[in-house]
């Protein structure tokens, strides 16, 4: 009997021996047949959040003139990527940039220095609650001489515009640069003239002073391309900055870059490759603000999807591509479409901001 029951047990052993071996490469798949499977769309590209969450600082310019453009800048600049590439890639596409940062930051002494090394004529707005829309664009002046009006164009006609605190306009001033920023047109005593081209306006708002401002209507923050945030430089920056301060001379920058050169650098942009797929991912990207959220009120519009093509279009021309990436997409999607979002009061109160709720959002999205 004992002889009988050994005897199974070997043969057992011997079984459960070959089995483990003839199995190997595939035990592993044994071991888990019985366990959940997989859909398809689990299997889609890992996304990397990194390219969401630093974008714009993840830019490298590649192209030889904006590199040089790039440099340039850095000599009077410090530190301010976001910033600079935001600027960089929005004169590339026509596109205007609101700025939303501290006071003391350099806002406009890098819009300034950048117009300068373009060797683009400059103006800056001071917004204040008493200002008026001729204030910006010009008006009919009566010329007691001649007897009759002369259209007196103000700050608008130039290439770079600095709105410096914009929020603190009225509505109806706010609204006097619609015309222009979409337009690139004005229209005095019912005669229409052209800017300036290029022209491009880079609006400042401060975020922590409430008094005497008035919320940007969601129409006018739809026409600006991005929405730049700007934090406090590093420790290592602003000692830098201390050391830059002593030995200065901003009147002596030249320009790096001349208007053909930048126009044809623009031109090429049209030739840029962008597939069915990244137009795709494109759509969904904007669309899913659209869809029913606990935190979204209103999702971004179409303008968005088109923002975030031509955004993308600049970033493979910066980095010297002749084609769109994914990469591309996700580093431009935060700045383009974090204005284009409101959220709801429920929100608010939860202290969310725009880029953590769209965040949560872009990661659901498969690349393909």
């Amino acid at each position: 009997m004992w002889t009988l029951i050994i005897l199974l047990s070997l043969v057992i052993a011997i079984v459960v021996v070959v089995l483990f071996v003839f199995f190997k490469e595939d035990s592993k798949g044994m071991f888990n047949f019985f366990k959940k499977q997989e859909k398809p769309s689990d299997h889609h590209h890992k996304i990397h959040t990194k390219y969401f969450e630093e974008g714009l600082e993840l830019i490298e310019f590649h192209h030889k003139e904006l590199q040089h453009l790039k440099e340039s800048l850095h000599l009077h600049i410090i530190g301010m990527d976001g910033l600079i590439n935001a600027i960089m890639i929005n004169i590339l596409c026509g596109g205007h940039v609101l700025v939303e940062g501290f006071p003391g930051l350099a806002k406009t002494k890098t819009i300034h220095v950048f117009s300068q090394l373009l060797g683009l004529d400059f103006k800056r707005i001071q917004f204040t609650p008493d200002l008026l829309p001729a204030d910006i664009l010009g008006g009919e002046i009566y010329n007691s001489k001649s007897q009759e009006f002369d259209t007196k164009m103000w700050p608008i006609m130039a290439n770079i515009i600095l709105a410096d605190e914009i929020n603190r306009a009225t509505p109806k001033v706010q609204s006097a640069l619609l015309e222009a920023m979409q337009e690139h047109q004005v229209t005095i005593g019912g005669v229409t003239h052209k800017l300036p081209d290029p022209f491009f306006v880079l609006a400042t708002q401060n975020p922590i002073e409430q008094e005497w401002t008035y919320p940007l209507p969601e129409a006018q923050i739809d026409r600006f391309l991005f929405k730049v945030l700007v934090s406090y430089p590093s420790l290592a920056d602003e000692k830098k900055i201390l050391d830059t301060m002593e030995k200065e001379d901003l009147t002596k920058i030249k320009s790096v870059i001349s208007h053909s050169e930048l126009a044809a650098i623009k031109k090429t942009i049209d030739d840029v490759i962008i597939s069915d797929e990244i137009k795709h991912y494109i759509t969904k990207l904007t669309s899913i603000t659209r869809k029913e959220h606990e935190y979204i009120l209103y999702g971004t519009s179409p303008r968005g999807s088109i923002g975030l093509m031509q955004a993308s279009k600049a970033v493979a021309l910066a980095e010297w591509r002749a084609y769109v990436t994914h990469e591309d997409v996700q580093r431009v999607a935060l700045p383009v479409l974090r204005h284009r979002v409101i959220l709801n009061y429920q929100a608010k109160l939860s202290g969310l901001t725009e880029d953590q709720v769209l965040l949560s959002l872009f990661e659901t999205v498969s690349l393909v």
